[in-house]
């Protein structure tokens, strides 16, 4: 009796050569896509926010119609296009004059006197009080803030998570936490969202510094662990060896 000649399945190796390409490509694409529509929206949003404050004749869009289309927007001249950008030129500039005359004296003074004014006003004061307080400890802290990726055992002894640290515990915090240790403030946050997490108060002996950057830590955490870093002994050894080159 003749063997069966056996029947080759090509479908499969193409299908396979086609997902492999497909997942190739969106390894490329996806951090692209994303990088730009997360800058398309915060230049949109800050251009929201910029632009009810200027006249509308001095827009974008209708400058552009003025020049090269037609301002009324029923003519078939008319240029409908979305400039993106301006108002983030706009709201730089401005900020960068605000904060050459809050540095003067009179700057201050005006200041002081618009404090005033809030300080009287029950909701307003809370409110102005609080972003005022978060501005100042985010830019313009002297000290290092978030600056060294640690480990910290969470949520129990024996468990190991990645947190960031923040500084140095201060006033009552410091004061009332009964290790009499130096404590040290520290941020852990959650996957794959790390813009969300945990603040915690430890002694400074609890903490193990590592040896990667905050960025390689954060990737390592927004990938839920799937993007480990080089460790830096073998990255120097790279560098040296390119230097040599």
């Amino acid at each position: 009796m003749n063997n069966p000649i056996p029947i080759e399945k090509p479908s499969r190796g193409i299908l396979a050569k086609i997902r492999n390409n497909f997942l190739a490509g969106l390894v490329v694409v996806a951090p692209i896509g994303i990088t730009v529509w997360l800058f398309w929206s915060i230049t949109g949003w800050i251009d929201s926010f910029v632009w009810p404050f200027v006249p509308r004749v001095y827009h974008p869009d209708i400058l552009i119609n003025r020049w090269f289309g037609d301002v009324n927007p029923a003519s078939p001249d008319h240029l409908n296009i979305d400039v993106r950008g301006v108002g983030v030129i706009i709201f730089l500039v401005f900020t960068l004059i605000v904060g050459s005359i809050a540095k003067g004296v009179l700057g201050r003074s005006l200041i002081k006197w618009g404090e005033g004014i809030v300080a009287r006003m029950p909701v307003v004061r809370s409110v102005y009080n609080g972003a005022k307080q978060l501005a100042e400890t985010v830019f313009a802290q002297s000290e290092s803030s978030f600056d060294r990726a640690c480990l910290v055992q969470y949520p129990r002894p024996g468990l190991y998570a990645i947190a960031f640290v923040s500084t140095k515990a201060k006033g009552e915090i410091a004061e009332k936490v009964p290790t009499g240790e130096n404590i040290i403030t520290v941020f852990l946050p959650t996957t794959p969202n790390p813009t969300s997490g945990f603040l915690l108060f430890l002694p400074e002996e609890e903490i193990i510094p590592l040896d990667m950057t905050v960025e390689d830590a954060a990737k390592l955490v927004i990938s839920a662990g799937l993007v480990y870093p080089q460790p830096k002994a073998k990255i120097d050894k790279a560098l040296a060896k390119a230097a040599k080159a």
